[in-house]
């Protein structure tokens, strides 16, 4: 079973918004891959967010421990995701874009 790390933006969305944003993330991974996902928890809330730079951190590490990143809708209009996406590329993690 693979790892799979979702990047996603977030700003202007509600924790529910994400939530449900990540569960098509998932299906679609699924679908792509013809398995099964182990999704690594990479989601932090989005009550206080003036730490982003830091939970950009934190979301590297995590992406570090990933078979597969699954990058969602808008992830290249967002600050976080255009970084994440250029780390998966360059550190070669297989990535999905959506």
């Amino acid at each position: 079973m693979k790892k799979l790390f979702i990047s996603q933006p977030m700003r202007g969305k509600t924790d529910e918004e994400i939530l449900a944003e990540r569960a098509d993330a998932v299906q679609s991974a699924r679908d792509a891959l013809g398995e099964e996902v182990e999704v690594i928890d990479s989601f932090f809330g989005t009550s206080d967010m003036s730490h982003a730079l830091e939970y950009l951190g934190e979301s590297l590490k995590l992406l570090a421990r990933a078979d597969i990143a699954y990058f969602a809708p808008g992830w290249n209009e967002a600050r976080g995701c255009k970084i994440e996406h250029v780390c998966a590329e360059e550190y070669g993690i297989h990535h999905i874009d959506a």
